[in-house]
């Protein structure tokens, strides 16, 4: 089975900024423990809001708007936890956590408390599909990889507000019209448009797309179709494009690395 930390080409720790929609939180925390258990400190956390997290996805919290005091509470809990996550402040009646700034979350990083910081860098309201607005994805600069998520459960379907976060962006940059069937093409042009939901991405970050989902045979397909397309694309600034599935196993399906030359090379490089 392929892990996580293989399929996102993660090696010797580095922040990790989550963009898009479809599950980027399950993504968060099933990464989060994959790395615990490999005896490495990780921190999850957000420049955006987050819902609080359950118990089963985090067991240790921080709420501090203080850095020595939120470092000083992360030693503490690494003695008995490889894993806590940290947010400025509670947001009274929302069950939410506001989160840090990027300066503050390159402060962090500088601390070396943590080995790996994973970071939900923009919201998307439960959708499987947005469209950044000008002030998103929050990205702090210090960020080595940005993983975009489409959820696959978007494709096929209307666009409309149900299925798609900021419908007029996701119009602008993919050419549909409301109400339109959003196709492969339509998702493809959000993660290779100069405004898709990359946008913001460091210069040196690799990118990668996760399309999560995957968990039955059309929505395999379905990323299967824009995988393919994206190993044909020589410019789209990407690496590597992942299908999965974040809350089964194994949450890897199968693997396409881009801009390669062989017709051999551009075949899928795992399957379960």
């Amino acid at each position: 089975m392929v892990t996580l930390r293989e399929g996102l080409m993660l090696e010797d720790g580095g922040v990790i900024s989550l963009v898009g929609a479809g599950g980027k939180t399950s993504l968060m925390f099933r990464l989060a423990h994959e790395l615990a258990r490999a005896g490495e400190a990780v921190l999850t956390t957000t420049t955006t809001k987050i819902y609080e997290p359950r118990p089963e996805q985090s067991q240790h919290l921080i709420v501090s708007g203080s850095l020595p005091g939120l470092l000083e509470a992360a030693r503490a809990a690494l003695k008995n936890h490889h894993h806590c996550t940290a947010a400025a402040a509670k947001i009274a009646d929302q069950r939410k956590l506001r989160g840090y700034p990027p300066d503050f979350i390159q402060a962090i990083w500088n601390s070396h408390v943590f080995r790996w910081i994973i970071v939900e860098a923009d919201g998307a309201a439960g959708r499987p599909l947005k469209a950044p607005a000008d002030h998103e994805p929050v990205i702090p600069d210090c960020t080595s990889r940005v993983v975009g998520i489409v959820g696959l459960k978007g494709a096929g379907r209307p666009l409309m507000d149900r299925w798609v976060f900021r419908k007029e962006q996701f119009c602008q940059i993919t050419g549909l019209a409301s109400g339109a069937k959003i196709s492969e093409d339509a998702i493809i042009a959000s993660l290779v448009h100069v405004n898709g939901i990359f946008r913001n991405a460091p210069a040196g970050a690799v990118r990668i797309v996760f399309c999560n989902q995957a968990d039955d045979p059309q929505n395999l397909a379905l990323g299967q179709c824009i995988g393919r397309k994206l190993t044909m694309s020589m410019k789209s600034g990407l690496s590597r494009v992942v299908i999965g599935q974040t809350l089964f196993d194994p949450p890897i399906l199968e693997i396409y690395d881009l801009n390669v030359k062989s017709d051999y090379e551009t075949q899928p490089k795992r399957r379960r």
